[in-house]
């Protein structure tokens, strides 16, 4: 572990990663509520700014394992600062640049890496290598609420400055928060020199070929994709859902995205401590199985404020409670060394799962004129991966001692 010249405290890391998540993920979740005003302002259709964020959720999954990789090697402090600095410049870039293509890339690009660099991949493996295994379920899951109180806490902020300077001040608003709140907190996420423990030792291109090839490794990047799909999709499209559903009032839209983070708090908490006490593939077939519940009653209920809310309410519970099992099941597995990028590698198919949700939404509306078939979609997606992660084996690896 680590060595004795400077000890990082489990109290410190999830302090400083708490910030950090609730920022990065904060921010993120809000991206919704500038999808009409930006396309209203250049005279876009839905899918050009459903496009832009499916390709920042495309590039934070492409980007994830190499910063899983150089937290790994380098220390997360140093990927979290130039996460700060991308989040910043990808901000300011959705507010200036009004030309569809390079406002696609450019944004999809630079807070693409922005949130490689600062959201659970990168940050993942300081906690597996600080907190002790018997804990590490519950720091995971301590992590993920960071990222839930974020997205409750920031949804109404976003949306009130959005209100009161414009959606292009929000942006700069938003990129100033992230570097002078995020730098910060890098730096007490220095880690100290790693000691070289005996036994065998694992090249990148080992420890990533070595899960590659596990079946249960395979089953979680499957299952992590279907999780990207619904999230996304519900994050970015619900508000306009519910207008053109009738109920106008944008209160409703943020008050329900708030309630989805307040009770991820919950679920993300919970699911950590009870992935500590229960076989963890259990609880995310759960999870899974659950959500494709919830958005059935969701659709054949009437809809109004209260179904919103409770819609909210259910699929908060459920929301990010994926992370904190998904982590614990790899760095169980697989140990902590290369649990950066192997959490960036399962997160990847999260991310393609994500473009495929926000963009599909976008894409099928524009022909469809609704969101029907992506509903559809993503009822038989959780069916699906509530199935796959049945038969995961969560035994740790028995590596050859090497010679």
């Amino acid at each position: 572990m680590f060595t004795a010249d400077r000890q990082l405290t489990l109290k410190n890391v999830l302090l400083a990663t708490g910030v950090v998540l609730t920022l990065a993920m904060g921010v993120r979740h809000g991206f919704g509520f500038w999808m009409q005003p930006i396309s209203q302002a250049n005279g876009w259709t839905r899918e050009t700014y459903s496009l832009a964020q499916a390709m920042q959720n495309l590039m934070w999954g492409a980007f994830g394992p190499f910063a899983g990789m150089a937290a790994d090697r380098f220390g997360t402090m140093r990927v979290v600062l130039v996460g700060a600095i991308a989040y910043m410049l990808g901000l300011v870039w959705m507010a200036t640049v009004t030309h569809p293509t390079l406002f696609v890339l450019g944004s999809g690009v630079l807070v693409g890496i922005g949130l490689a660099c600062t959201a659970f991949g990168a940050v993942s493996g300081i906690i597996g290598r600080v907190a002790p295994p018997e804990k590490r379920s519950w720091a995971f899951g301590i992590s993920g609420a960071a990222s839930s109180f974020g997205q409750f806490m920031m949804m109404p902020i976003e949306q009130q400055l959005i209100s009161a300077v414009g959606w292009q001040n929000a942006f700069y608003i938003l990129g100033a928060l992230i570097v002078l709140l995020m730098i910060p907190m890098a730096f007490y996420l220095r880690e100290p020199a790693v000691e070289h423990a005996h036994g065998p030792q694992q090249s990148i291109r080992e420890a990533a070929s070595e899960a590659l090839g596990n079946r249960s490794f395979l089953f979680l990047v499957a299952g992590y994709f279907v999780c990207g799909f619904q999230v996304v999709f519900i994050g970015v499209h619900l508000p306009a859902y519910l207008k053109d559903q009738g109920i106008g009032n944008p209160g409703v839209a943020v008050l329900a995205l708030a309630l989805i983070g307040l009770f991820n708090i919950f679920g993300s908490y919970y699911a950590g401590k009870l992935g500590g006490r229960f076989p963890k593939r259990y609880l995310l077939s759960t999870i899974y199985f659950s959500r494709s519940v919830v958005i059935s009653l969701f659709l054949l209920a009437p809809l109004m404020p209260l179904t919103v809310y409770l819609f909210a309410a259910a699929m908060g519970v459920l929301w990010l409670s994926t992370v904190p099992l998904t982590n614990g099941i790899i760095a169980g597995v697989f140990g902590v060394k290369h649990m950066s990028m192997l959490a960036g590698i399962v997160f990847f198919s999260h991310q393609v799962g994500s473009f495929l949700g926000v963009w599909l939404g976008g894409y099928l509306y524009s022909t469809q004129g609704n969101y029907n078939m992506v509903w559809g979609i993503a009822i038989a997606l959780g069916v699906m991966s509530g199935l796959i992660n049945l038969p995961i084996n969560e035994r740790p690896i028995v590596r050859a001692q090497a010679a």
